[in-house]
Order: structure tokens, then C-alpha cells, then sequence
């Protein structure tokens, strides 16, 4: 046995490789498609039989660089994610993560860690107006095309630019855009996951249609219609007050979705008769809701001060009760009905609906009242106590604690959103621990996307969104100093492989065959290092990482003995008893074990390797 040195090209330097996983899983099912090691499809085409679609006209849906864009979906990553810890807050304590990045890079690279773990999905993405940014991903390396996008490379490549409808290739650039982030996001869903996915009228039809491609149409759950803009906004024929909200899931026959009273209803107050619920409203609406439809149904009951109170339409005329006189009189002395004061002074009235449990139920397609974009603006300014928001259109936590409620994440379940701008998903997130004492974790993803000159959060003194959205967790945590929840977030950059020999870059490759001193690139760390392997091996970033020194070398135990790393120079024998020794404490299940190629000697090697084979650990590796 010797240590097996982890070389360019190995699965190990990169992501996952997505097209030989799904070759894996046809040979699982059709073994007889499989020769010599590739896929033949005329065997494959005689097994499906009749299944194959092989006319000229059938029903499909397709645009410019559709089969690029897929292709894309699939290509592995050699990137990684740096740890910033000094941006981080609670970095030992804290399981959520807060990642700077190209996110079509970034799903990438969660995917060997994160596949099939994730409740619920939220993205907010560009609407495609012509005026937001659709960026145009370089397909040929595209770690280096953000790299550019983002100052840390000079070159005339491709930039962050607004996608004109003059363009010929308008629709199909945000497609191009949309269609591999999707595909990867999907992957990441458990079966019971679902996603959420805002979008405007530009883009509604075609975001759903590849949505069916990707998610399928059985698994369409619906299409909300949200009051965005109160009053609609500025429009040449008719105000547009309204977006969407699409919604798949992984698995149609997995999920179940919760509710509540859908109009505002609240839930579990007492009083000396026990619980209740606010019920339906006293209140006629619609057809016949006049007083002169029935005059026998206007009349006043006694208001929540003595007052009278009347059945008044919400354009302020004469309406009807749903109720007689009696009845209405009746529950009103039983103390059987709740007052909403409106702000003309008037009153919609409620039953009070008396129960062991609450009466839920199903959330509806139209999302009107607290939804709006406004009440997002407002709790901005609310947190940083500034008079103009540092965004136009921010997404209400009043919306996404309802698309939470929905999807009913438990405990250690995780929520994602890769299009995450200011971070208002997180914001929900805690707020929805908080008010049921729970665990959901979060991963927000966001290109480092710099703040336009002259604007608010320029003035203030942040040049890019990220540096917003992590200050708005900050402040979320001074407003919740008293809570038990984890209000903490751990900090990753994309960035290059750590390791010379795993870069992607040819020109870099190039140079390192020259460079035999140290496979690790000068600028990095061993905190680094340790983050890329465990993102390559598949390991969650949030694992329980244990630092010790071993003979004066630093040894990092991940997961409870599931993996040691050290990458110190100069190693002897006494530093791998002394990993044997601690992994015999911990009693992993299973053990591995990653140096550095060039930390040995070839004597050091050679006994490194029995030590640990002294102590059951046969799986060793080098970088």
C-alpha cells in the first residue's frame, strides 16, 4: 500500500462530474447499452422501442445556444470556495453560508456536498426588462470569465450589461442564462423539495416552460400572482401592479404542502372560554353585497368601544351583513366577533371560529396586501435607520415566510437562493427560526455585483451588494441578541483551485510543471486547502472542524475522525502516530487521510503508510 498522490483530472480536482454520473445510472438500468465503455444508442433506441421521438415536427421548446447551455450544466468545475472568515459571524458555531460568486460556478461546486439536501429553493433572478443585467457566460472557462467580471482579472472578455430587446438573441441570452442554473439547482432538491421562482411578464411564459423541461410538468404546482407595486407602476396602456411566482417541486407525490387562514387570519388567541380562531368575515362582499340588495340586512352592532358599527363597503357605500339581526346581535353579547378597524374608521368584522386547533387552510394563487415591494423597502430602512433604501425593489420577509410556510422546511432542513441580493430569504429564514424556536439553515449565493455611482449604498460606503446583505445579518442578529437560534453565517469566495496541479487554467498548468517546491499556490492558505478538499470529497462546509498540533504540525480533524488533513512540511512517523492515535479516540466509521506530496520524505512516506495501516486507515492520500 502506498499514499495515492490526487492528480489533475481525477475526480477529486473537481466538481461533480454530472454527465458520468448520469451514464452510471442508464448502465444501472439498460446494462446491455453499455460497450466497451461507451453508451450505444442504437441498442438504447431498440430498448425504448416506440418511446423514441423520431419525427421532424413534435412538440418541443427550443432557442439559440439551448444545447450549449446544456452542456454547460454538465461540465464540472475546477474552482473553489475560500473561506473568509473575517467577514463571518459565529464562523465555529454557525451551520449557514453566505457565498460570493458566479452562481452558475457555485451550484457547481455544492453539488457533490449538497445534492438532494435541500427543502426549498427561493430565487429572485433578473426579470430581463432590458435595464437589469443578464450576464453572458464564457462557456469556455467560465471561473475565469467571473474572475473578470468581477476586477480580479484585466482582459476585454465578456462584462455585466443590460440585454437590450434590440438584441436579436434577447430571450435567448436570459435562457442561456437561466437554463444551467436551473438544471443544477435541481439536483440539489430533495424529493420533497420545491422551488419558487419570481419573475415578471417579460420572461413568465418561458421561465415555466423550462421548468417543465427541467423539473417536468407533473411536477408543476402553480403559478402565484403577486401584488407587487401598490397603485401599479408607470405603463404606456395600463398600470402593472403584479408578478409571479412559479413553483415546482422535485417530486409532486412527496410534498405536502401547510396553509393558514388566508386572510390574515390569527391563530391560537384565548380567552375565558378557551382558543379561537379568527373566522370568515361578518361582512358581505360581491354580488349582492349592497344595502339595497338587502335592506333588511343593513344595521348597526355594537362597536369595541359602544359605538355603532355598520356593514360599510370598501368604497365606503352601504353594504349588508351575511347574518340577521339576531344572530348578529347574538354573537356580538357571546363576545363571538373580532373588530378590524380600517383606515377610514370603519369596521370589517370576524367570527371567532371556537376549536381545539386552528382551522388551516390552503394558501391561494393570488398574494395581495403584505406582499408588496414596498414593506420590503421598509424594513430596510428599518434595520439600517436610513431614510432612502439602499434598493429599489426588495422582496417582502412577509412573502417568503409564507413561501416557508408552504414548503414547512424542519429542522436542519436547508433553504437556498442563488439569486440572493440583499438577503431578504435569510432574513426570513431567521425570522421563521425565531417564531418556532427552530433550526432551518440557509445558503445565499451573490455575484459581488458593485453598487452604481451616486446611489445610496454607494454614498454609504458599500461598493458591492454582498457587503450589504452581510451588514443586514449582522443587524438582524443586534434585534435578536436574545434569541437561542444561529444567527451566524460563514463566508466563501469562489475562486481558482488552491492547489496548482487541480487548476483548470492550461497557461496556469503550464507554469506549475516548472514549480516543484510546493503543489499549494503561494497566496493560499492550509484553511483553504482544508475547504477545497472537503468540497471535492463531497463534505458539508458547516462540518465540525478540530485543530490540533501534532509534533509542531497542524492536524485538522473533520466530522469527528471522518477525515484528517495535514499539510505541513517535514513530516516525520511521530505526527502519523499521532493521527492514528487520535482517530483510535474518536472511532469513525470511516477514516481518510490527506498530506501534502511533497511534506515526506520518501523514507517519512513509506512509514507513514504503515503507521496508519497499524491503526486500520487504508484509504491515504496526497495533493
Amino acid at each position: 500500500m502506498s499514499i495515492e498522490k490526487i492528480e489533475q483530472g481525477d475526480t477529486l480536482t473537481q466538481s461533480k462530474d454530472l454527465v458520468a454520473d448520469n451514464i452510471e445510472k442508464l448502465k444501472q438500468l439498460f446494462p446491455e447499452i453499455v460497450t466497451e465503455g461507451k453508451i450505444d444508442f442504437k441498442v438504447l433506441q431498440d430498448v425504448l422501442g416506440e418511446a423514441i421521438e423520431d419525427e421532424d415536427e413534435y412538440y418541443r421548446f427550443t432557442w439559440a445556444g439551448k444545447a450549449q447551455a446544456r452542456r454547460e450544466a454538465h461540465k464540472p468545475s475546477t474552482g473553489t470556495l475560500r473561506p473568509v472568515k473575517e467577514d463571518s459571524l459565529d464562523w465555529d458555531t454557525t451551520e449557514n453560508l453566505y457565498i460570493e460568486g458566479d452562481n452558475l460556478e457555485v451550484l457547481k461546486l455544492l453539488q457533490k456536498s449538497y445534492a438532494g439536501k435541500v427543502k426549498m429553493i427561493y430565487i429572485d433572478p433578473p426579470y430581463n426588462t432590458g435595464k437589469d443585467f443578464v450576464y453572458k457566460d464564457n462557456y469556455k472557462d467560465n471561473l475565469k470569465n467571473y474572475q473578470e467580471l468581477t476586477g480580479q482579472l484585466n482582459s476585454e472578455g465578456n462584462k455585466l450589461s443590460t440585454n437590450s430587446d434590440s438584441d436579436g438573441r434577447y430571450h435567448s441570452n436570459w435562457l442561456n442564462m437561466m437554463y444551467p442554473r436551473l438544471r443544477l439547482a435541481r439536483n440539489l432538491l430533495k424529493d420533497d423539495g420545491v422551488i419558487f421562482m419570481s419573475i415578471d411578464d417579460n420572461e413568465v411564459e418561458n421561465l415555466k416552460k423550462i421548468g417543465n423541461e427541467i423539473f417536468g410538468e407533473e411536477n408543476f404546482i402553480a403559478e402565484i400572482i403577486r401584488e407587487a407595486i401598490r397603485g401599479g407602476s408607470q405603463s404606456k396602456n395600463i398600470r402593472v401592479s403584479h408578478d409571479y411566482i412559479i413553483c415546482f417541486s422535485k417530486n409532486i407525490n412527496k410534498i405536502s404542502f401547510t396553509g393558514r387562514e388566508v386572510d390574515g387570519i390569527v391563530l391560537n388567541l384565548e380567552d375565558e372560554r378557551g382558543r379561537y380562531a379568527k373566522g370568515r368575515e361578518l361582512n358581505k362582499w360581491g354580488a349582492g353585497s349592497r344595502r339595497e340588495d338587502s335592506p333588511s340586512m343593513y344595521f348597526a352592532i355594537s362597536g369595541p368601544n359602544g359605538e355603532e358599527v355598520f356593514p360599510i363597503r370598501n368604497d365606503g357605500s352601504d353594504g349588508r351583513w351575511r347574518l340577521g339581526k339576531e344572530k348578529m346581535h347574538q354573537k356580538v353579547k357571546d363576545g363571538d366577533v373580532i373588530y378590524e378597524k380600517r383606515e377610514n374608521g370603519t369596521y370589517i368584522v370576524y367570527e371567532k371560529l371556537r376549536d381545539d386547533s386552528p382551522r388551516i387552510k390552503q394558501f391561494t394563487t393570488l398574494f395581495t396586501k403584505d406582499y408588496i415591494n414596498a414593506k420590503g423597502t421598509e424594513t430596510i430602512k428599518n434595520l439600517f435607520k436610513i431614510e432612502r433604501s439602499y434598493f429599489d425593489y426588495v422582496k417582502p420577509i412577509e412573502l417568503m415566510n409564507d413561501l416557508l410556510l408552504m414548503s414547512a422546511p424542519n429542522n436542519n432542513d436547508i433553504v437556498v437562493d442563488f439569486f440572493s441580493g440583499s438577503a431578504s430569504t435569510a432574513h426570513s429564514v431567521i425570522k421563521y427560526n425565531v417564531e418556532n424556536e427552530g433550526n432551518v439553515k440557509y445558503i445565499m449565493v451573490q455575484l459581488p455585483e458593485s453598487c452604481p455611482e451616486n446611489s445610496e449604498a454607494s454614498k454609504a460606503n458599500y461598493k458591492t451588494i454582498p457587503e450589504i446583505a452581510k451588514d443586514r445579518l449582522r443587524k438582524i442578529k443586534e434585534v435578536n441578541l436574545n434569541s437561542n437560534v444561529d444567527l451566524g453565517f460563514k463566508v466563501f469566495k469562489l475562486d481558482s483551485s488552491n492547489i496548482k496541479t487541480w487548476d483548470g487554467n492550461p497557461n496556469e498548468l503550464e507554469a506549475n510543471l516548472w514549480d516543484a517546491v510546493s503543489n499549494i499556490k503561494d497566496d493560499r492558505t492550509e484553511e483553504d486547502v482544508l475547504y477545497e478538499i472537503l468540497l471535492k470529497y463531497g463534505l458539508d462546509l458547516t462540518l465540525p472542524i478540530e485543530e490540533k498540533t501534532i509534533e509542531g504540525k497542524t492536524v485538522f480533524n473533520v466530522g469527528f475522525g471522518a477525515l484528517f488533513i495535514c499539510l505541513g512540511d517535514n513530516l516525520t512517523s511521530k505526527v502519523t502516530e499521532g493521527i492514528g492515535k487520535w482517530k483510535e479516540d474518536l472511532n469513525p466509521e470511516v477514516c481518510r487521510v490527506i498530506f501534502k506530496d511533497t511534506g515526506f520524505t520518501d523514507v517519512e512516506k513509506t512509514n507513514a503508510v504503515q503507521t496508519l495501516k497499524r491503526y486500520g486507515i487504508t484509504e491515504i492520500k496526497s495533493i
